[in-house]
């Protein structure tokens, strides 16, 4: 077996296996809790709310992806309902020198599909060694990238940026991306640390060399350091493939939007506006979301949502057949996870019977 079709990932440039070997998770998800705390900040504004906004105006980096797509992408749902592709990039901007000017790579990608009346979301992960025809897309030196059949997921952002990110995912799912959010190691970590970190509890002892992770089994209040060494683990979780890992990223995100939710940052303004600057330099947006006021309705469009209403999975897969390295969609279990989320309704568990990801006990690694 191939490690869960991930144990050494390589893209379309052949590195040093898959995704040089196992060193990039990606955590992230936050990003509705990031959202939600500039959101707050803006709100209480009061005199030098206008200053304010113009600084975090500023602080966000922003792509146009409906200029870069045009028209040839799915319907928006008109009932209320949003998808927004999550993704994370392994770019170390931000945490080494080196890293100042690293791009990244796609390292974590998630579909966050928010059901009309914004109580209930679902939450599907891509795998990033997922096998799927990449779409034709622009590259950044403004060549055409042609595409095709048996594509790593993950090269489609190394090869196009953002746009073939939603393009790919978009073609994949039949769904309409109507935001994208990008966050990378760096600002990962920065945010956890101007949060004042989160408390986690771990029911097995976590050790990686790989990722830097060292937890005995209990409760522990980790720095944006400790945070990204848990999800970006590998060999301490599962059988060391991407699948495992998945789940635990799944289970953190769902601890960390639990404990944001009830940190009581408005009554920290200090803390509050540290997160809401920090937050705002760390991600990359789609052009209807790069300001302050756009964040503050994504901020209120979301404000219900909570761990509770958090349905997580991960796209039906199984191994590749013709490299055990690779995974491949589930045909009619995928459809069953985009048809359901088409039709907001909640994914079923015929869906992801059959699939190689969901199993073992990853998911049960970290609890709130």
């Amino acid at each position: 077996m191939g490690r869960h079709g991930t144990a050494r990932r390589g893209s379309d440039h052949r590195r040093r296996g898959p995704d040089r070997g196992r060193r990039r998770p990606r955590r992230r998800r936050g990003l509705k809790i990031l959202a939600w705390t500039t959101g707050l900040l803006v709100l209480t504004g009061g005199v030098g709310a206008y200053a304010l906004v113009r600084h975090l105006n500023g602080n966000l980096k922003s792509v146009d992806i409906d200029a870069e797509l045009g028209k040839d992408r799915p319907a928006a749902s008109d009932n209320g309902a949003m998808n927004i592709l999550l993704l994370g990039s392994d770019s170390r901007r931000g945490i080494t020198a080196a890293g100042a000017s690293d791009p990244g790579r796609s390292d974590t990608a998630m579909v966050l599909h928010v059901y009309p009346g914004r109580q209930q979301a679902a939450l599907v992960s891509i795998p990033r060694d997922t096998l799927v025809t990449r779409p034709t897309c622009t590259t950044p030196t403004g060549a055409t990238d042609p595409g095709g059949p048996r594509k790593m997921f993950n090269a489609s952002f190394s090869v196009g940026g953002p746009a073939c990110a939603v393009s790919t995912v978009e073609k994949l799912s039949g769904l309409r991306m109507d935001h994208y959010l990008e966050i990378n190691f760096g600002g990962f970590q920065k945010v956890i640390d101007a949060l004042g970190g989160v408390d986690i509890t771990t029911t097995k002892p976590l050790k990686d060399r790989a990722s830097g992770v060292d937890l005995q089994a209990g409760t522990h209040h980790l720095n944006g350091e400790q945070a990204l060494a848990l999800v970006r683990t590998r060999d301490a979780v599962g059988d060391g493939g991407d699948l495992g890992r998945i789940q635990l990223q799944q289970a953190f995100l769902k601890s960390l939007l639990k404990q944001v939710s009830s940190a009581g940052l408005l009554a920290n303004p200090a803390r509050l506006l540290t997160v809401a600057d920090t937050a705002t330099k760390a991600m990359t947006t789609d052009s209807k979301l790069a300001g302050a006021t756009a964040l503050v309705g994504l901020a209120s469009d979301l404000k219900g949502l909570s761990s509770s209403g958090l349905q997580t999975l991960t796209l039906p897969v199984r191994q590749d057949t013709q490299d055990i390295n690779r995974v491949t969609p589930l045909p009619t279990e995928s459809q069953q996870v985009w048809d359901a989320l088409r039709t907001d309704q909640p994914v079923p568990k015929s869906a992801t019977a059959r699939s190689m990801a969901d199993k073992g006990p990853a998911g049960s690694v970290v609890t709130p």
